[in-house]
């Protein structure tokens, strides 16, 4: 599994139009075979600055998904929302791996323990 972790900062005064645009993306990252676990908006501290967390079972099948979203009319519109409103001044994006697997201590231990 690759989880893509997103650092947007945005435009304070702008937050429903990246609110808008977070919102179209949950769904497409689902569509396209990924699992979005949400966007993070600002709340105390910095004003401008949001997060996206979203997982693809390998890094292959995201570079499908970016390749299919290039040409997907429902991505364009969202890439064209942020363009137009100027919602995102800039954005860094990180591949993340999950320590294990991403399966917790606990929860191998709960399912040996049933196994028995």
């Amino acid at each position: 599994m690759i989880t893509i972790h997103l650092k947007y900062e945005i435009d304070a005064d702008k937050l429903a139009d990246f609110e808008e645009y977070g919102r179209r993306w949950i769904e497409l990252v689902n569509r396209f075979g990924g699992t979005h676990h949400g966007y993070f908006m600002p709340s105390e501290g910095d004003s401008d600055i949001a997060y996206a967390l979203f997982s693809f079972p390998g890094f292959a099948s995201y570079e499908q998904y970016r390749t299919d979203a290039a040409t997907d009319p429902d991505c364009l519109a969202a890439v064209e929302l942020a363009r137009r409103t100027g919602c995102i001044k800039r954005y860094e994006r990180r591949f993340l791996r999950p320590l294990d697997g991403g399966v917790s201590r606990n929860a191998s231990q709960d399912v040996s323990q049933n196994a028995s």
